[in-house]
């Protein structure tokens, strides 16, 4: 097929995946937004505490600009993490955060297999994406924490604006303690990573973004002794 052609299918949003990089497909509807809005009040950390993250009640979201119009929305849907708190002393926080590159979700199915080829995650060969904090800092009505991400073997320390919610112990099911931890929209770069090409079309305008913007929410349940 003719580049002319292809380029007339991607601006149609024909979805032809095995021609052309997935920045040029057409946005699908499907998945929309993830905006977090806690109820009530941030709250400091604990003074000693240790949580599982619980990947049933929160999430990892992203949007990414197409043809410089409007976004692409998906998600991650397999995570995993623990947070240390500690209250009186930040220097003992922490976090440990793991994402399974394999479940990302924008709800086009064979956009997510492109996604998860060595055109983008390569998730056979990269199957994580890990991050690990450094630091936990006091900021405002909030805290940021200062770690390494590392994606595609690549590690670049970021740094995340949070806002903590809890703890609040259910009186009913399981009677756990949970926290919440709704981070601020931080804003990647997917060069830094190697994930994808960074494409234009024939008049310079971008395909897709090379800024990513991720949102991240999610409760944390007290582990016991």
């Amino acid at each position: 097929m003719k580049k002319h052609n292809r380029l007339r299918l991607l601006a149609l949003g024909v979805p032809s995946l095995a021609i052309v990089p997935l920045a040029w497909i057409a946005l699908h509807p499907g998945v929309a937004e993830l905006d977090y809005k806690p109820i009530g009040s941030p709250t400091p950390l604990a003074e000693k505490a240790v949580y599982a993250v619980d990947a049933l009640h929160g999430g990892i979201s992203f949007e990414i600009g197409h043809l410089e119009l409007t976004n692409v929305h998906g998600r991650f849907n397999a995570y995993s993490g623990e947070v240390i708190e500690d209250g009186e002393d930040l220097t003992k926080a922490s976090v440990h955060f793991k994402i399974e590159t394999k479940s990302i979700d924008t709800a086009v199915p064979a956009r997510d297999e492109h996604l998860r080829s060595a055109d983008y995650f390569e998730v056979e060969k990269y199957p994580t994406i890990t991050f690990v904090s450094r630091s936990v800092k006091k900021t405002g009505t909030g805290y940021a924490v200062t770690g390494d991400l590392t994606m595609k073997g690549k590690t670049k320390s970021i740094t995340i604006p949070f806002k903590h919610y809890g703890p609040y112990t259910m009186s009913v099911g399981d009677q756990s303690t949970r926290i919440g931890v709704v981070a601020e929209p931080i804003v990647l770069k997917r060069s830094d990573f190697g994930v994808g090409e960074i494409t234009r079309m024939p008049d310079g305008r971008l395909g897709g973004s090379d800024e990513v913007t991720i949102r991240l929410a999610f409760e944390a349940i007290l582990k016991k002794d």
